[in-house]
């Protein structure tokens, strides 16, 4: 058992999920996969075995004061560090949230599924994410990077039975980057899998954020459009995201700063956009920006163009920092 910490941050704005109470129950980057486009970085300890890493005591406890504190929140949505089904523990935090009376959400990378007491916790939840970003195991390979022990054939046996048992609420998301999963026979088999899975909405996304692999790029537009039009052709009701989330309208806690804080541990935010929300917050741009980057684990990171700060605990030499 890790020492008690902060689990809860945001609310965050989703346009998937709407107002969302973030929940981080993994520690940073453990996880199942090192993603090429992971807006987290690369993995520190890839591994699919499950244990408990947080304390559903001090979650739910975290998660009921802040809850008193924004009522208007739509869901509380497990997005941590790592991939959340790694934790013993989701079942039991999903359940005793579910009895505060607030809706939960889950993003996997569904790479558990097929254990049966991962889709027993996955059906505490109002709603889970599932990601499925290949149609095959070179690409899932390719795109994904899955821990050892790991089949392709396990993560599709494991999403095709949950989505049969259907306990819940179910949408999908699929990274689409170029030159990996992006021409058409690629899509083709993603939508195959995507349509039998019958989610309610089928998300398809590109890299918009610093991504663990510099040249993990968004494919182009063409594609985008063919990508669409082929989840369409197959019955599913499908939605574009090829930008950065929209900023929330304004920050909703009582300490913008710690706000800001928080939310950057798992969604990193255009500096251009942070600054405007502190300064609608009564905070000068520039001293909270200082005050961010002050505290070293937080940078300011290019990517195609535009600055963004992002929060990540690793030694300072691996940042790839820009000052000025």
């Amino acid at each position: 058992m890790q020492p008690t910490r902060g689990y809860v941050f945001g609310p965050v704005y989703s346009r998937r999920l709407g107002w969302s109470l973030g929940v981080n129950n993994i520690p940073y980057k453990v996880c199942s996969y090192t993603c090429i486009y992971c807006q987290l970085g690369r993995t520190i300890r890839l591994t699919t075995e499950r244990r408990r890493y947080s304390s559903p005591e001090e979650l739910v406890r975290e998660v009921a004061e802040a809850l008193e504190k924004h009522r208007n929140v739509d869901y509380v949505s497990f997005v941590p560090d790592g991939e959340p089904t790694l934790d013993t523990a989701l079942g039991t935090e999903l359940r005793l949230i579910g009895e505060l009376g607030a809706r939960t959400a889950v993003l996997t990378n569904s790479s558990l599924l097929w254990i049966e007491d991962v889709r027993r916790d996955l059906s505490e939840a109002s709603l889970v994410s599932l990601k499925i970003d290949a149609g095959d195991e070179q690409t899932w390979r390719a795109v994904d990077r899955p821990a050892p022990g790991l089949s392709f054939q396990k993560l599709l046996e494991g999403i095709y039975v949950f989505a049969e048992e259907r306990p819940t609420d179910i949408i999908t998301e699929t990274m689409l980057v170029r030159g990996f999963n992006d021409d058409k026979a690629s899509i083709e088999k993603i939508a195959d899998i995507v349509a039998r899975v019958e989610p309610r909405r089928a998300y398809i996304l590109v890299p918009t954020r610093p991504p663990a692999e510099d040249w993990a790029m968004p494919p182009d537009e063409e594609r985008l459009v063919e990508a669409h039009e082929v989840f369409r052709e197959r019955g599913l009701d499908v939605e574009l995201l090829t930008a950065p989330e929209p900023r929330a309208p304004r920050l909703r806690g009582d300490n913008p700063l710690e706000e800001v804080y928080a939310t950057l541990a798992v969604h990193p935010l255009p500096e251009d956009v942070v600054a405007k929300l502190l300064e609608e917050a009564g905070i000068p741009a520039q001293e909270g920006l200082q005050a961010l980057l002050g505290r070293g684990d937080v940078a300011r990171i290019e990517y195609r163009g535009r600055m963004f700060l992002a929060r990540r605990p690793r030694p300072a030499g691996l940042w790839r920092r820009k000052h000025g």
